[in-house]
């Protein structure tokens, strides 16, 4: 390349630089003058700095996604949140890394605490990772559970500023699109949202939408309660408004489910916390039961104490987990399980897990295959026919796979113990010093020694021990009657080892497990039955009080309080779902059909009521007792919620304490008693034989 082009190429980029300097001077004086300096003013006030709190909880919602542990928890909470914070993505990814963060950082440090004391026994450190897990979980739920609760209270004024709005506005709408524009609360946007429902060109279809996503009940009720006087039209009842006295009956619903939630968290607020905490006390017990009653040791350090200990921790994990379902049963909380395409589901497209699990689920039809879609009807359960036997033969699997580990590994303790236990001729009721000690360990290594020689030989014998102990160093000055009880010593323990081995009936004991694991998951469905069944008087009243709201609205019928009744029911949602599937074919037969499948009779007085208003009189007739006596059903309804809170408690702190009592007894108390008469009783029988 000659100089003269290098020349030009440099000349040229300098022209093009000049240029560039130029336009850019010339477009930001342009654009000083336009509306983008206004609107970079505009921005100055509301940018966000980098490091605030806002921009980070966003930021570390996107890293806690990635991670593959985090995300189960973060999409758990996110789908509870993405409720509350209706249409609102900021918010619920806010509100999402704040729970995550809180419960982090009370588990990272609990978590580096726990490794740093318990280094040297991988069990305790095992069972305290175990518990900080449920802590966390525990941790997750309440913090999640507080922002529903905070939503149901806030109801409570935002249903209250509504009443003045309407006597202003005397239009529904307009009502709760002003309230809602005033109010900074989270169920503000749920009022935004029931708003635009009630505009849009099809709102029955997107009321329908609603009550999918609606966070509670109470909500989907206003939300219809709403829509029907908007498309009705109000109506003087009594002197007032129709649409007011509705909104007062919800809100005192509210004010009874926030009575009775406040009262169960008060009376399960420490359960979950104490059926638990068996997990914590196990080591620190066996500690000073060592400590204080040496001649327990072996006991606690040998087979029966881990025996003892693991049926301790799965009563634990049982009890636990029946305590959270007993609490959560029958509340208004959002599932939030992948119902869609969970791990079974992903499972169950396998060709050959398909054919495996089609074998063990009953054919359709059959007593077998009805008895349990029942049980998955009636405890509420998203599980379909197949996730549930995958369940049970996962179960299974794992309960059998890990009883034989279990057995093995507690061969091997048995077999340690006897390696490593000091060895005496005598029994200890106090403390060993530490010169005993010494001494008990040295004859351990010379037995050791004997042992490893002959172990695993079953016909061994004494006179071949006899002549391999003579032969030992440390006892060639022992006189006859030392070296045979020193062969009666061996003896025993190369029995006990030789006899250490996966047995029959071990393998057999493993498969009994099996089979229990395989009905866990039934008779826990079993169990959520029985609970729910305790609440049959709440939703039958809740059932009255939505009666009570429609039955004055013009154009109601039976047929529009059905499916109301259907929406909101929980226990009695499926006869009421085939009695709306067969209503076109008649309705007196359909109601008839429906009062013959329930057996509860405050349920079967309101189809009886129903069946009277679809043929012989009107609806408000029909139902008038409910008018009349709805002081009498309130105080019934509380007084039901007082009962109700109380057989929940006792239930639970039979489970919750169950642990705890089973603890001190089986691990603690028994070993003692036992144990130490065993011993004093040995001992009292050596001193006579000295006499």
């Amino acid at each position: 390349m000659d100089n003269n082009t290098i020349f030009y190429i440099m000349g040229g980029s300098a022209a093009a630089f000049v240029v560039i300097i130029i336009a850019y001077v010339m477009i930001s004086k342009k654009m000083q003058k336009s509306e983008y300096k206004k609107i970079q003013e505009l921005q100055q006030g509301t940018k966000e700095n980098r490091f605030s709190s806002e921009i980070i909880l966003q930021k570390l919602y996107l890293a806690y996604i990635k991670v593959p542990f985090l995300k189960r928890y973060v999409v758990k909470v996110r789908r509870r949140l993405e409720i509350v914070n209706i249409d609102d993505e900021y918010n619920t990814r806010k509100g999402t890394a704040k729970v995550l963060t809180k419960a982090l950082a009370v588990l990272i440090p609990l978590f580096f605490v726990t490794i740093w004391l318990t280094s040297g026994n991988y069990l305790l450190m095992f069972i305290l990772l175990i518990f900080e897990l449920f802590m966390i979980d525990v941790f997750i739920d309440g913090s999640v559970d507080k922002m529903d609760d905070k939503i149901l209270k806030e109801q409570i004024d935002f249903f209250s500023e509504i009443r003045h709005a309407y006597h202003e506005y005397n239009m529904v709408e307009e009502a709760i699109y002003q309230v809602s524009q005033d109010d900074e609360m989270s169920v503000s946007r749920q009022g935004e949202k029931i708003y635009e429902i009630l505009i849009s060109e099809d709102p029955e279809t997107e009321l329908e939408k609603y009550y999918d996503i609606a966070p509670n009940s109470f909500l989907k009720e206003f939300a219809g309660v709403s829509y029907l006087t908007k498309e009705f039209g109000d109506r003087k009842v009594d002197g007032g408004s129709l649409y007011l006295k509705n909104v007062n009956n919800i809100t005192q619903e509210m004010q009874l489910e926030i009575l009775k939630r406040d009262k169960l968290n008060y009376v399960f607020q420490s359960l979950s916390v104490i059926s638990i905490a068996p997990v914590l006390l196990l080591e620190p017990l066996k500690s000073w039961s060592i400590s204080n009653f040496p001649f327990v040791t072996s006991w606690y350090e040998g087979k029966p104490g881990m025996i003892v200990q693991i049926l301790i921790l799965i009563l634990t994990f049982a009890s636990y987990v029946l305590v959270r379902k007993l609490k959560d049963n029958g509340s208004t909380g959002i599932n939030t399980k992948n119902t869609e395409n969970p791990w079974q589901a992903k499972l169950y497209k396998n060709k050959i897990v398909k054919t495996v699990v089609d074998l063990f689920i009953p054919k359709e039809g059959s007593k077998e295959y009805r008895k349990v879609r029942q049980y998955l009807k009636d405890s509420a359960s998203t599980l379909k026919m197949e996730w549930l036997y995958i369940n049970r033969i996962t179960m299974a699997i794992v309960t059998c796979v890990a009883s034989i580990i279990l057995f093995s590994q507690l061969h091997v303790i048995a077999v340690s113990y006897i390696y490593t236990e000091p060895t005496t001729d005598y029994n200890i009721l106090g403390q060993m010093s530490e010169k005993d000690e010494k001494n008990a360990m040295e004859v351990t290594k010379e037995d050791n020694k004997i042992l490893d020689q002959f172990r695993g030989k079953l016909k061994v014998k004494s006179s071949e021990i006899e002549r391999a102990v003579r032969k030992l160093k440390y006892y060639e000055e022992a006189d006859d009657a030392i070296i045979k009880k020193t062969v009666e010593r061996i003896e025993g323990k190369l029995q006990v080892i030789n006899s250490e081995y996966l047995q029959w009936f071990e393998i057999l004991l493993a498969f009994v497990f099996a089979l229990v694991a395989y009905m866990a998951p039934i008779w826990l469905l079993i169990f959520q039955v029985k609970m729910r069944q305790l609440e049959m008087e709440d939703e039958v009243m809740q059932f009255q009080t939505i009666i009570l709201m429609l039955m004055r609205i013009e154009r109601v019928n039976v047929e529009i309080i059905l499916e109301w009744l259907e929406r909101y029911s929980n226990i009695f949602k499926a006869p009421i779902t085939k009695c709306m599937n067969n209503y076109e074919a008649g309705a007196w037969e359909a109601l008839e059909t429906m009062k013959e499948e329930v057996s509860y009779m405050q349920f079967i007085r309101i189809i009886e009521s129903m069946q009277a208003a679809v043929e012989k009189i009107p609806i408000t007739d029909a139902f008038d007792e409910l008018d009349s006596e709805r002081d009498y059903y309130q105080e019934k309804r509380k007084e039901s919620n007082e009962r109700l809170i109380k057989r929940k408690g006792m239930i639970g702190k039979v489970i919750g304490f169950a642990p705890m009592v089973c603890m001190f007894v089986g691990y603690l108390i028994v070993p003692l008693v036992f144990i130490g008469l065993t011993s004093m009783s040995s001992a009292f029988t050596s001193m006579t034989a000295m006499k």
